[in-house]
């Protein structure tokens, strides 16, 4: 049995050359020959060879594993005789075979573990083989033609990244399961045929003197019946014999090499250390000469353009927008409509307002009027810049398409006349989207509210407050805190009072914002018993001011020249650990200038004077005013210039009472 085992291992050149035995290499080759008389093919020993190699590797490791004690010989003349058996079992039919019988006819060579570890070797070499064999294939479906043109479609509706490679290993495996299934259908036809032909052969023997009897008969032809005209087939009532289907396939083919075009070309040698070059330039680099040399290198279509600006979009986002608008006069780029569009959009969303305006403005001059989709862009861009003019022109340039705005327009052009202090203009766009049966959001509702809180519009956030309850939202603390502002805006604290009694009714606990907003109510009419009444009730109930609160508080005390209340409410805010609003800044500098106390009275005016973009005309009315009144004529007209300068126009109160104070230059003496 070893003898027989030392031959049939030998058979196997690759585990001779592992072993080392090349000494028997003539025996070995007789043997073949006697035990064979045809050769296997190439595939086949390939295979086996590769089967062998792995299978005596891993065994190895297994055997030097349990026997630690024996030597390299020891170790080799166990795999001979494993291998030995391994291949007389491999005689008598496939790989596949020789596990299936391992599996099921324990040897009697071997032990029951020394078989199980065999079968078990064997099986996951088989496995690795199978795995690298369809890797193989799928390498091959992976760079078939329909494969690469489902992915240019792919790339060319936005689909990128991960998901695109996942998309194309999928059809790779698609198309290789296709192909298997139809070559195992090839090999049964194929056996079929050998089949019917060995028939055939066996029924031609047993009837050659039959034949020879009848040969001089003349044999009967049949043929099929001639037919007349040409043939028709319709598919789904359609008569495709028609020759006008010819001509839609054509142009159907023609609209499809627009659709999909050609792959970019090959980026190599001095033309792709060109490109990477500009990849690696930063934005305020001059980029001209690099893409000037890599245009003449390259000879770019529109495709190899589109490549590269992706690129630079996903590496050197700066740089994307220099070349994209260069790009955009490339005749062979052959810019259309949607790629300023797109480049638009792109601006816009990085809040770039100059640079879409410009591209706008290169589209015009190029002759192209902007569509649906640019016009949908410009919407949204003005809207979130503020620019209602703009954005109404987009508007109605939309409209004027016949295109019926959706809820994403509605929401930008509402946002518009809201940013604009519109809020009347904001409420019929909303009504309007009503009609169309668009349901208006929440935040749509929360705006409009808010806009009119603001402006003292008790009727209007009235309003607003009914149809959203109508509209299934009901009240909350945020809509019940802008109804008690509106009304503390209108100077109507009992109204106010009695939004903010509802709203506690409703199970909402008061805020330190909608507290402030009831005691800015009562601070229009000067109630402080009230005032303080409710903030002492609040407090009972564990209610505990916070910034907002103390914000109006200190304000009032100023106003009322209440000098240590305002201080002693000033350190309350400072306790909070919260940076103060600028509102306290205008209250002190009122407060500290009417009473003549020059340096706290600067201090504060240096502060309002460093944050001059955050204050409105009303701000700019009360500081030149109490400066005015606490004789500080100079400051009162820097400031009153300053305001000027932010573009707001003093009232007519306000520059007859800086006119009078002219001829008052002196500053008060400090009193603190």
């Amino acid at each position: 049995m070893e003898v027989a085992a030392l031959v049939l291992c030998f058979s196997c050149p690759v585990f001779r050359t592992l072993i080392g035995c090349s000494v028997y290499v003539q025996s070995t080759q007789q043997a073949r020959r006697s035990h064979s008389s045809a050769e296997p093919d190439e595939e086949e020993d390939g295979t086996v060879n590769k089967f062998l190699s792995r299978f005596v590797w891993i065994m190895r490791g297994k055997l030097s594993e349990v026997y630690t004690d024996c030597d390299k010989e020891t170790i080799d003349g166990m795999l001979l005789i494993i291998v030995g058996k391994v291949v007389s079992e491999m005689e008598k039919g496939s790989l596949e075979h020789m596990l299936g019988a391992a599996e099921a006819l324990p040897s009697q060579d071997f032990s029951q573990d020394l078989w199980v570890t065999v079968w078990e070797v064997s099986n996951s070499v088989l496995e690795d083989m199978e795995k690298e064999r369809k890797k193989e294939r799928m390498k091959k479906f992976l760079q078939s033609e329909e494969v690469k043109e489902m992915s240019r479609f792919a790339g060319e509706v936005g689909i990128r990244g991960d998901m695109l490679r996942e998309l194309r290993f999928k059809w790779a495996r698609e198309k290789m399961e296709e192909s298997e299934f139809y070559e195992s259908l090839e090999r049964l036809r194929n056996e079929e045929r050998a089949e019917e032909k060995e028939d055939l052969e066996a029924k031609t023997a047993e009837t050659v003197s039959e034949e020879a009897g009848v040969a001089d008969e003349k044999p009967q032809v049949v043929s099929l019946p001639k037919r007349h005209g040409k043939i028709k087939y319709k598919i789904y009532g359609l008569d495709l014999s028609d020759p006008k289907w010819a001509e839609v396939a054509d142009k159907v083919h023609q609209q499809g090499e627009f659709i999909w075009p050609q792959e970019p070309k090959p980026i190599t040698g001095k033309c792709k250390l060109v490109m990477e070059k500009i990849l690696s330039l930063k934005e305020d680099n001059d980029h001209s000469p690099l893409l000037a040399e890599w245009v003449e290198l390259l000879q770019p279509s529109r495709i190899d353009w589109i490549s590269l600006l992706d690129r630079l979009k996903e590496q050197n986002a700066g740089l994307y927008f220099k070349v994209a608008e260069l790009v955009l006069r490339e005749k062979s780029f052959q810019a259309n409509i949607h790629d300023y569009s797109k480049l638009i959009d792109a601006h816009a969303k990085e809040n770039r307002l100059e640079d879409a305006e410009r591209i706008l403005k290169m589209m015009n001059e190029d002759g192209m009027a902007p569509d649906i989709l640019t016009a949908t862009v410009l919407v949204h861009m003005y809207s979130n810049a503020g620019n209602l003019d703009r954005a109404k022109e987009a508007f109605e340039n939309l409209r004027s398409h016949g295109f019926r705005p959706d809820m994403k327009i509605y929401y930008s052009m509402i946002m518009a006349y809201v940013k604009a202090g519109q809020p009347r203009l904001a409420e019929s766009l909303m009504r309007e989207m009503e009609t169309r049966d668009i349901k208006p959001t929440k935040e749509i509702y929360m705006a409009l509210l808010r806009s009119f809180a603001q402006r003292g519009d008790v009727v209007g956030a009235g309003r607003i407050t009914t149809t959203m309850q109508f509209s299934g939202f009901q009240p909350s603390l945020e809509s019940c805190t802008l109804l008690v502002e509106a009304h503390a805006h209108a100077g109507d604290p009992e109204q106010a009072r009695n939004n903010f009694d509802y709203m506690i009714q409703l199970g909402n606990k008061p805020d330190d914002r909608s507290t402030a907003s009831m005691i800015a109510a009562y601070e229009k009419k000067n109630m402080f018993d009230k005032a303080l009444n409710l903030l002492l009730q609040l407090e009972k109930d564990g209610f505990e001011p916070g910034l907002a609160t103390y914000t109006v508080l200190l304000d009032w005390m100023s106003k009322l020249q209440l000098l240590d209340e305002a201080e002693h409410l000033l350190g309350k805010i400072a306790e909070q650990g919260e940076a103060p609003p600028l509102k306290i800044q205008v209250s002190l500098c009122d407060m500290y200038s009417r009473a003549g106390v020059e340096k706290k009275a600067l201090q504060a005016l240096g502060v309002l004077e460093a944050n001059k973009g955050q204050l409105g005309p009303n701000e700019f009315e009360r500081i030149i005013d109490a400066l005015t009144a606490g004789g500080f004529v100079q400051d009162a007209q820097r400031v009153h210039k300053m305001m000027e300068a932010q573009g707001f126009t003093a009232s007519e109160k306000l520059k007859v009472s800086l006119m009078t104070s002219q001829a008052f230059r002196k500053r008060p003496t400090v009193q603190r």
